[in-house]
């Protein structure tokens, strides 16, 4: 059983390893923490905590640090529930405002949370299974090329270009555009796409041609809304921080590049009461994460929920990060629901 203050002692344990990657001693405890007892005592703490498997040496002879034990109990019950500084937050706030779109609010928010945290930042797609097409549009850039734009209820846009091989008349595209749109607007995604893979049969033949090539292209930018898909930036801080893997970061290169081991974690992953969780490296074993700790909070936009968070070695600043995740997370589900 761990004393009050040999959980103490393990706090300042993670945080000083967190800030100096060094292994931390008794010694160096007592000068840096107002403790009040000697560096005997905070030894016998330190070997308690040890017996408990919450820290090890990692060398003989060394100071200690933080097992992943260590630091699911640290998460747990000793991480400081702070939140973001109002400068963070107006940040927050300036950055992510300033998006046009849903494609550039995603974008934008794991660049951001990259910069708060200096891990590796994702953030997942909304399914949007309950959105409706809001609008179509199609617009003639050349005389055999067209562009269509996708508008859901949701505020997505997508646009394509389609090469038609041959002029089409203005007429043909109108034509288009308004059999498209009546048959998709305010439409579900499923129920657009099935309406859509019928229409080609019922136009007249000297524009079926074009229909077929239109209709599989906005199939096709609806079929992106039933995808799961994830956004990351940062994983140039993997490589800053590869002398915390104690083996090769390949394999996480590897998970970041193959987004389906990703979609299978976050799709386990479940918030707490503050809004966040997070998982630490053994945890991850099962997708090839040992070494990595995972935080995420969960954001929702047009009735659907996602989720986004930061990914990194164990040795993270638990504290910061999962309050910059939370934070990034609520202001997400605020921005979008404004949308």
């Amino acid at each position: 059983m761990v004393s009050e203050r040999g959980l103490d002692v393990l706090r300042a344990i993670v945080h000083d390893y967190v800030a100096s990657r060094e292994p931390v001693g008794s010694k160096s405890i007592v000068d840096r923490h107002a403790f009040g007892v000697s560096a005997a005592t905070i030894r016998n703490d330190m070997a308690l905590l040890e017996e408990e498997e919450l820290i090890v040496a990692p060398h003989t002879s060394s100071g200690r640090v933080p097992t992943d034990k260590g630091y699911r109990l640290f998460v747990d019950q000793l991480a400081d529930r702070r939140p973001l500084s109002s400068a963070q937050r107006v940040a927050i706030e300036q950055f992510l405002g300033e998006s046009v779109d849903l494609d550039d609010v995603l974008s934008r928010t794991v660049r951001l949370l990259s910069q708060l945290t200096n891990q590796v930042a994702i953030v997942q797609y909304p399914t949007f299974s309950n959105a409706s097409v809001r609008h179509i549009e199609l617009v003639t850039l050349a005389p055999s090329r067209l562009l269509v734009v996708l508008i859901t209820d949701s505020g997505r846009v997508e646009q394509r270009v389609i090469e038609t091989g041959a002029p089409v008349a203005p007429e043909v595209v109108e034509r288009l555009r308004t059999a498209i749109g009546d048959a998709t607007v305010g439409f579900s995604i499923a129920e657009a796409a099935a309406a859509l893979e019928k229409l080609p049969a019922g136009v007249d033949a000297p524009m079926r041609d074009v229909a077929v090539l239109v209709t599989d292209a906005v199939i096709g930018q609806l079929g992106h809304h039933r995808q799961d898909r994830l956004v990351l930036a940062g994983s140039a801080n993997l490589a800053r921080t590869e002398d915390d893997f104690r083996g090769s970061i390949f394999p996480v290169l590897e998970a970041l590049e193959q987004q389906v081991v990703l979609l299978r974690l976050f799709g386990e992953l479940q918030s707490d009461a503050f809004g966040v969780t997070a998982r630490i490296g053994r945890e991850n074993a099962a997708y090839g994460l040992s070494e990595t700790s995972v935080v995420v909070s969960d954001y929702s936009t047009a009735g659907e929920t996602a989720r986004l968070g930061v990914l990194g070695p164990t040795r993270m600043d638990y504290s910061n990060n999962m309050a910059a995740v939370r934070a990034v997370a609520r202001y997400l589900t605020r921005l979008l629901g404004e949308s």
